[in-house]
């Protein structure tokens, strides 16, 4: 039986809705609609990036007015890894988007790798971690995907 609720399935599958919709809009619409999709799409990874670093603010909440506990990442690590995802994400929205679309799949990566050992801290037991994990596992392959064929589809078959 899967720990993760229904509705947090759900809810999680269908925000790769727009990057799959934007990302063949990226390719199959004509000018300007496929540039306009580029810009929402970057737009919209920029803010799923960003998401997905605020969790750990909103994982480390309950920590606040406690005694620190000796755990470099609880007390300090945390804090710093939540907000470097939105720092990035601003920086991609300001370059050449296909560059920028490049940088926020890297960053989206580059999350779920650190991710998956910082989870451990979060939930109350493995088999639950390892359930969003696998969730989280497929968004972010999907997600990186649609942002890196966006970008190929620019730079080389648009070009």
């Amino acid at each position: 039986m899967n720990p993760i609720p229904p509705l947090v399935r759900k809810l999680a599958y269908a925000g790769l809705i727009p990057f799959v919709g934007l990302a063949l809009m990226v390719q199959l619409a004509p000018t300007p609609v496929n540039y306009l999709s580029a810009e929402s799409l970057a737009g919209y990874g920029a803010i799923i990036t960003s998401f997905m670093g605020a969790l750990h603010w909103g994982a480390s909440l309950h920590t606040l007015g406690k005694p620190l506990t000796g755990d470099r990442w609880v007390d300090r690590n945390a804090w710093i890894w939540g907000v470097i995802p939105a720092l990035v994400a601003w920086v991609a929205l300001h370059i050449y988007i296909p560059v920028g679309l490049l940088i926020l799949a890297a960053m989206l990566i580059i999350q779920r790798s650190i991710d998956q050992n910082t989870y451990r801290y979060y939930f109350s037991d493995d088999v639950t971690r390892a359930a969003f994990m696998t969730i989280r596992n497929r968004l972010t392959y999907v997600a990186a995907a649609c942002l890196t064929w966006a970008a190929v589809v620019i730079l080389f078959i648009q070009a």
